[in-house]
């Protein structure tokens, strides 16, 4: 059966109920692929999810090292009670190191692959399907292994934002980044003064969403770089929630409370929409239900699952 939303008719896809795994975390922690000191300290910051990143953060010298430390670090991580979900970040498809990292971390049945610089849909299948390959040489599940990519650090990659959809079942959600597109675009800054996103970081941020809706896949706010700011932090995380994110990269363990605290719906809010589930369950002939003097329609009702996936993921 086709994914909900990529080919049910026109009329159907404003009532498609996104499914559960489109909801993977709230927070995702990078970690130094070379760090094992710092991979434990992860393991017990209570994030949803860990990108153990053999990208950015790990010279080029040092990138079989790392890859070997991220290897028997997820390995061993794997059997830990109450673990976070573990994903590597590989290094770009034109760098020509994705084949080399996959080759030695798909050994330790990662739960997914981060794929920075990602320019559209074509770049997803094309991970996908080496993916795949590993899945098979390790003996792995087929399919077990989603795939995130930050989607959009580049300008070319703007342009690939809606292509998405239907490039592969392992595609979970979207994030995006505003430190690398700012170096791509030669823009010397990405927030104004008061810490806002300049005019071409809004836009590529909302596009993004704009994609992952198209995809039906969940979208992750970027990094919030003010590591001792935790209020800027609580201040961006509202307004991701409200715009429609559903979770935020992390770049430090003491950012995951602030945004646990954003993306746990809160039980006034989960009871909400749990009676707007229950009241279309008990009516599904029905595409308006008046629930104490409020007219609730389909969307509401698409919100409201969304709201109760999110409570379970909590």
């Amino acid at each position: 059966m086709p994914p909900p939303g990529l080919h049910a008719p026109p009329s159907r896809l404003i009532f498609r109920l996104i499914p559960y795994r489109t909801f993977p975390m709230r927070s995702f922690l990078f970690v130094p692929g070379d760090s094992p000191k710092k991979m434990a300290k992860a393991l017990d910051s209570g994030a949803d999810a860990l990108i153990i990143d053999l990208e950015d953060s790990v010279a080029i010298g040092q990138k079989d090292e790392a890859r070997v430390t991220t290897r028997d670090f997820v390995r061993e991580a794997r059997g830990a009670a109450g673990r976070p979900r573990l994903f590597v970040r590989v290094n770009a498809l034109d760098s020509g190191l994705t084949d080399a990292d996959l080759d030695v971390v798909m050994a330790a049945a990662p739960d997914g692959v981060v794929l920075p610089k990602s320019s559209g849909g074509a770049d997803i299948s094309h991970l996908a399907a080496k993916i795949a390959v590993r899945e098979a040489e390790f003996d792995l599940p087929d399919g077990a292994t989603v795939i995130m990519p930050v989607a959009t650090e580049t300008g070319a990659s703007i342009f690939g934002l809606g292509s998405y959809a239907g490039a592969s079942r392992r595609l979970i959600a979207l994030s995006w980044g505003a430190e690398d597109l700012s170096a791509d675009i030669g823009a010397q800054a990405n927030r104004d003064a008061a810490g806002q996103f300049t005019g071409p970081f809004r836009l590529a941020r909302a596009l993004l969403l704009f994609g992952a809706s198209a995809a039906g896949v969940a979208a992750i706010d970027t990094v919030f770089t003010g590591l001792r700011d935790l209020e800027g932090l609580d201040r961006e995380c509202a307004d991701a929630l409200r715009d429609g994110f559903s979770g935020k990269l992390a770049i430090h363990p003491a950012q995951i409370p602030v945004i646990h605290e954003r993306f746990t719906p809160s039980a006034a809010a989960i009871a909400e929409a749990r009676a707007i589930v229950d009241a279309f369950a008990a009516n599904d002939a029905l595409g308006v239900i008046n629930i104490d003097g409020q007219m609730i329609d389909r969307p509401h009702l698409l919100r409201a699952r969304r709201t109760l996936a999110r409570a379970g993921q909590a």
